[in-house]
């Protein structure tokens, strides 16, 4: 079984044949006419397929293209954020760890809620 080549491959071939000299269009066979109408709708589908395809691309690259600029913008935002108002340094020890200047039972009350360790 012989495959059919492309649409516009079989359409110029069949042009070729039906076109030369001695063929005229009135000496086209129906089956002939059919063919070629047959193949000019389906090129016509595949060009509409492929630009819709291409348009599809075009929008989705836009779209990034935009959601790119939002990110950076987002990002210069915080950064400048960031960079006016640092964040003061405190040197002492947040409440839920303990310090090292804190005495045995505070350590034991940080370790087990309580003054008496139950590990111990």
């Amino acid at each position: 079984m012989q495959m059919s080549p492309a649409p516009q491959i079989e359409l110029f071939l069949l042009s070729c044949n039906t076109h030369s000299p001695e063929h005229t269009d009135a000496e086209k066979t129906k089956q002939q006419r059919w063919r070629e109408e047959t193949l000019l709708v389906e090129i016509h589908q595949l060009v509409q397929k492929r630009d819709f395809l291409v348009e599809d691309a075009e929008v989705e690259r836009r779209r990034e293209q935009e959601e790119d600029k939002e990110m950076a913008e987002f990002l210069r935002q915080k950064l400048s954020g960031i960079q006016r108002a640092p964040k003061p340094r405190t040197s002492e020890a947040p409440a839920n760890k303990p310090s090292l200047s804190r005495s045995s039972a505070a350590l034991i009350k940080d370790c087990c809620g309580a003054t008496q360790c139950t590990v111990m």
